[in-house]
């Protein structure tokens, strides 16, 4: 059994679990949070996302619940189903000892005949989205009449994508006698507000963590200017050893438009946005995990919380509305202990942005020339090459190498060598193999403002970090993405 985690007062079927997921050592948030969710107390908690504090409340709160009574006792209100998804997993693993345990996910976007059925056969947790959960309970499909806990996880990120309303509603249903833990990366006054009003003298849980990004991932920028930057990523994708990558851009307009562009330049992309229905984006994240998909083009709201492992590669098309945004984002890649590689693309005039970046990331990020046609024109004949050597080893090739030999002997006068450029011809599909297309290579304008020195413009293209006009060249709208659908 974990020492460090018996210390904390948990079961053994809860330790044998933690065995069998590898935790040794509980994270600070876990080491202060467990002993007062188990003591019964409420808990106002501050951590950066990836600190563990699922763990956190999942543990303490699956100790203390009946499971002979099959009605919701645990409901955890979370902002996007992929989080809800990603809760529910680790409950359902915490439990494997506890088989009596039955847990839900529900979530806007997915039918509701599946999330009755499993409503009407009895749970124990609900982990939900708030205008999912509040349809629920104004049907009269889900009773929280013998709730013990409300948690509320990434409360921030609930209230800046507009559920204030629905958390607020669902709070003041729910048993007034209840345990209620908050947690949240930022804590302003609406956190503080909600706090006061519906915990009883919580407990306050601060883990100090500068938002930083993993050992792991390597940080690049590359200095393009906005007419040139759909042609930039085309060329990126192309010329680095990329197995998946997700690029992100700040728009939901921009999504589908890009990953459009993407395609007709031989890639294989598509689009992940707030509007894209649940069984879509299902479908959208198994292509990526099993190949048939290279490249997401997202926004920060659709990938959060999107884990799969082959991504390689995170693209900063367009720069995030903060820095733990940027932190979010490229946390997507180097996960688990596999290199991750992480590209910023940084306006010629923004190189004070690019200071900022680097605060947030906890390093100087990279310089990353721009791939040159050489590059470009290697990578495609080294894959045309293993196109052939696919090739030799398909069923049909004597049959089609028997034609090819009948249409030698028919047509003499033609050489070998130019019967072979035709033959290349239609492998390639009527595409331009070698690129002839430059993308120039840029610089920032002016590095004194990067410096932050004397001289430097204080600011700048318009649209990074500050929720700025964007300046945009060729894709999406002026207009913000509200940050996907509610529930």
């Amino acid at each position: 059994m974990p020492p460090a985690f018996a210390r904390l007062g948990l079961s053994k079927p809860l330790l044998r679990a933690l065995v069998d997921l590898g935790y040794a050592e509980p994270t600070p948030i876990q080491a202060e949070t467990i002993p007062l969710l188990l003591a019964g107390r409420d808990v106002l908690g501050q951590a950066q996302t990836g600190s563990g504090k699922t763990a956190a409340f999942a543990l303490p709160l699956l100790q203390r619940m009946d499971l002979s009574l099959r009605k919701p006792q645990v409901l955890v209100l979370v902002p996007t189903r992929e989080l809800a998804m990603q809760v529910t997993a680790a409950f359902e693993r915490y439990a494997a000892g506890m088989p009596e345990l039955r847990c839900v996910a529900i979530y806007g976007g997915a039918a509701y005949g599946p999330q009755f059925s499993q409503l009407n056969r009895g749970v124990q947790v609900i982990v939900g989205t708030p205008g999912r959960v509040m349809d629920h309970m104004t049907r009269g499909s889900l009773d929280l009449s013998s709730l013990k806990c409300l948690v509320l996880d990434e409360a921030d990120e609930m209230l800046r994508m507009g559920f204030a309303e629905s958390v607020e509603w669902v709070l003041s249903q729910a048993p007034v006698g209840r345990q209620t833990a908050l947690f949240s990366a930022t804590m302003p006054a609406s956190i503080r507000a909600i706090a006061q009003q519906h915990q009883r003298d919580p407990a306050h849980v601060t883990i100090v963590q500068r938002a930083a990004a993993a050992d792991t991932i390597r940080q690049r920028y590359v200095v393009v200017s906005n007419q040139h930057r759909e042609a930039a990523l085309s060329r990126i994708l192309e010329a680095e050893p990329i197995d998946a990558a997700i690029v992100f851009v700040k728009l939901k307009s921009t999504t589908e438009p890009l990953a459009e562009y993407l395609c007709r330049r031989g890639h294989k992309a598509a689009a992940l946005h707030g509007d894209v229905v649940q069984t879509q984006r299902e479908r959208i994240i198994e292509q990526l995990r099993a190949g048939h998909l290279d490249v997401v083009v997202a926004t920060d709201v659709a990938a959060r919380g999107l884990d799969v492992p082959r991504v390689s590669h995170v693209i900063n098309f367009d720069l995030p509305r903060g820095r733990e945004a940027y932190v979010h984002r490229i946390g997507r890649t180097g996960r688990a202990g596999r290199q991750g590689e992480a590209i910023l693309f940084v306006h010629p005039r923004g190189g004070r942005l690019l200071s900022s970046i680097e605060h947030a990331a906890g390093q100087a990020l990279e310089p990353m020339p721009m791939p040159s046609n050489r590059a470009v024109n290697k990578k495609r004949v080294a894959a045309f090459h293993e196109s052939i050597l696919r090739a030799l080893e398909d069923s049909q090739k004597e049959t089609l190498q028997s034609i090819m030999q009948q249409f030698q002997r028919e047509r003499p006068e033609l050489e070998a060598d130019a019967i072979l450029g035709a033959l290349a011809v239609l492998a390639v599909g009527g595409r331009q193999l070698l690129s002839r297309e430059e993308v120039p290579q840029e610089e920032l304008e002016d590095l004194r403002s990067r410096r932050g020195g004397p001289g430097g413009s204080r600011r700048g293209p318009p649209g990074f970090f500050d929720g700025g006009r964007e300046r945009r060249s060729g894709f999406g709208e002026r207009s913000r993405e509200r940050g996907g659908e509610r529930g």
